[in-house]
């Protein structure tokens, strides 16, 4: 059995959801601290050529907390976002089956930020046709407190995974001895370059799975999940 485990990321690149595809299992943290310069509550979008950034306003609390612990602002204006994305992209060839699932996905009613986020990845793999089992991983039997490499040895444990799969950018974090001694074997996913007309601008690439739909149809976009070299 394949396993991948990610963070919960609000509306990810494409590469992202290549390896949600490409396990038997995908499990996404939610007992994980938030961290501000990363992509649980933001991503990139294409605006006027260039790369901009959408994001969903937290309510104010301790840097400690998980995850799972976090909640939306109180004053998180749902039809602001929709159209600041609407503005963007109301011209793309894929504009409205895309806004759409916009529409579902950021009207979702729930204030807390990894059951809102969790949401949009359900939503998204639904939407590209992908059956992967996604977990969260409380509901798993493993000790937390664990960092790292150990924390994935233990979750892999706990699944009973032969295979851990990770993006390229995990490469340096982990060791295939440690995964062979306990029977598993270590593999990488690298997502290939896709380059794709986006209203006559200069190519932007790997932004928002947003802007992947905006511009393919949906056909197109499901073909490439399976272009990545895994190694």
């Amino acid at each position: 059995m394949k396993l991948a485990i990610m963070q919960p990321y609000f509306l990810p690149y494409i590469g992202y959801f290549q390896l949600v595809g490409a396990a038997d299992q995908f499990v996404v943290y939610d007992r994980i601290k938030y961290t501000k310069k990363g992509w649980i509550n933001r991503n990139r979008y294409l605006l006027d050529g260039r790369d901009a950034m959408f994001s969903l306003p937290l309510r104010k609390a301790s840097d400690a907390l998980d995850v799972v612990e976090r909640r939306l602002a109180p004053d998180f204006d749902r039809r602001k976002l929709l159209a600041q994305l609407e503005g963007a992209y109301r011209r793309a060839p894929q504009f409205e089956p895309t806004f759409a699932l916009l529409e579902r996905i950021v009207n979702h009613d729930d204030d807390n930020l990894f059951g809102y986020v969790h949401h949009s990845l359900q939503a998204v793999c639904a939407h590209l046709g992908i059956d992967t089992r996604l977990s969260v991983s409380s509901t798993l039997a493993f000790d937390n407190s664990l960092k790292g490499q150990d924390k994935v040895l233990a979750i892999c444990g706990a699944a009973g995974a032969k295979c851990y799969l990770n993006s390229i950018g995990g490469t340096e974090l982990y060791a295939k001895p440690a995964f062979a001694e306990r029977d598993i074997e270590l593999r990488f996913l690298k997502a290939r370059p896709f380059e794709y007309p986006q209203l006559g601008q200069p190519f932007v690439p790997w932004l928002s799975i947003v802007d992947v739909l905006m511009f393919n149809p949906l056909e197109a976009v499901r073909a490439r999940l399976d272009h990545y070299d895994e190694i």
